[in-house]
């Protein structure tokens, strides 16, 4: 998503540490593309206008001027902006001191009002509390429908009562959710094409029939700047306490994530990064500014990570790794794993270093993924366990199972030997910490 801009701002940051001390004249035209690349990644003006002064009035101060390293401290200074325009310090949900809480999801039609509603719900449920869905919109086509089967997904209750007035469904539903002994009441209410006083007035009355503890504001990421009028729209008449911003994942330039609190003053809480139910994350504004920086974001990383494996599953690849017994079943294990982290490219760009150092268009393609996995599925069981085995006539049979060349057979084999030998000169503590799934794999 930030893609442009972070190559834009790393072109920049290289510019100015290679001319080891900087004027004021260096400082004024670094922060003067520093603000072009922020308008052309769709940050509005007055945001990009404020970021750059601010960042202009301390990086001119005569101590960091005359330092040894002004380009890395102006690079911090940029960095810690980005934090503050960002939200500064993540934003947690708030829950009412007596149950149940009410949550209510506000947003123009066609934001993923309902879909991000279910996935917050889902989210919750991982946390040990216990929602109910409630179908406050009641004018979009198969709206209530699409609620319902959400909530069969996850297996969180729906409450719904036809077509009728939204400001009783959603009160009916708070006290369904009491008489229930649930935690949670998450509210899909109704959106428009745009903001109107009918709209308006509808959740206005929800809101004081339920006295919701958090107001979410589901904005899509990819309607750029527009996102941050439309939320401020919202904001002034039911005043938000939070966004979700969806399609983060997409092809767009970012500038509602940039502009958006700076606009409004409610900070992110929650960012869409796919489609699937569980691709709900909280936003963390520190990771987010290190990774347009280029610097990685390790600890998302590691989260990822741990989503994934057990600690009794780390400790048994941390025994086979020490132990050279790491075998072609347990690669196909880690990279069917790694898979569903996301985007092999997004995963390398978490890691420090990795994101600048990478080509542009560096990508590992489904494809080859999949031919992978097809080689190894094209073994016997005794021939994943012991490659060396692999002679010329087992290679071209494997090659003739799996749809590929024996030339490829034959990578595979010779990258996962290095590999092999690599991890266990490492050992298991650091070999672990990454995920387990190199490039070189797919790669002459």
């Amino acid at each position: 998503m930030f893609d442009q801009l972070s190559e834009r701002l790393g072109a920049i940051f290289t510019r100015l540490t290679g001319r080891g001390k900087l004027s004021e004249s260096d400082v004024n035209e670094a922060l003067r593309e520093v603000r072009i690349a922020l308008l052309e990644a769709d940050v509005s003006l007055g945001a990009a206008k404020a970021f750059v002064a601010t960042v202009k009035s301390k990086a001119l101060d005569a101590d960091i001027l005359e330092s040894l390293t002004p380009a890395q401290t102006i690079v911090k200074l940029v960095h810690d902006e980005l934090v503050a325009l960002l939200g500064g310090a993540a934003a947690r949900l708030q829950f009412a001191d007596a149950p149940p809480s009410v949550i209510l999801m506000v947003g123009l039609q066609g934001s993923g009002k309902t879909t991000q509603s279910a996935k917050l719900a889902l989210r919750l449920k991982e946390q040990g509390r216990r929602s109910l869905l409630v179908a406050a919109d009641v004018y979009r086509p198969a709206a209530i429908a699409q609620l319902q089967t959400l909530g069969r997904q996850i297996d969180t209750p729906v409450f719904e009562r036809g077509t009728g007035d939204p400001v009783e469904i959603a009160r009916a539903g708070v006290a369904e959710a009491r008489r229930l002994g649930l935690s949670t009441v998450i509210v899909d209410t109704a959106g428009r094409l745009q903001i109107d006083d009918a709209l308006m007035g509808e959740l206005a009355a929800i809101k004081a029939a339920v006295a919701p503890t958090e107001i979410l504001f589901v904005a899509d990421a990819m309607t750029g700047q527009e996102a941050t009028t439309v939320a401020k729209g919202f904001d002034a008449r039911l005043g938000i306490t939070g966004v979700i911003l969806t399609k983060m994942d997409g092809d767009t330039r970012g500038g509602a994530a940039l502009s958006i609190f700076e606009a409004t003053g409610a900070p992110i809480k929650f960012v869409g990064v796919g489609e699937k139910l569980a691709a709900l994350e909280p936003f963390h504004p520190d990771r987010l500014a290190s990774r347009i920086l280029g610097m990685g974001d390790v600890l998302t990383l590691i989260e990822k990570t741990q989503s994934l494996y057990s600690a009794e599953q780390t400790r048994k690849l941390e025994e086979k790794l020490t132990r050279n017994s790491f075998t072609l079943d347990d690669f196909l294990e880690q990279m069917r794993q790694v898979r569903k982290m996301g985007p092999m490219k997004d995963v390398m760009k978490m890691i420090p270093g990795l994101s600048r150092a990478l080509p542009k268009d560096f990508d590992i393609p489904e494809k080859e993924l999949g031919k992978v996995e097809a080689i190894i599925c094209s073994m016997t069981r005794h021939e994943r366990r012991r490659p060396d085995i692999l002679n010329g006539s087992r290679r071209k049979r494997i090659a003739g199972g799996s749809g590929t060349q024996v030339s490829d057979v034959n990578r595979l084999v010779k990258n996962f030997e290095q590999m092999r030998q690599m991890m266990k000169q490492m050992g298991g503590k650091n070999a672990r910490r990454l995920p387990r799934f190199p490039s070189g794999m797919l790669r002459p």
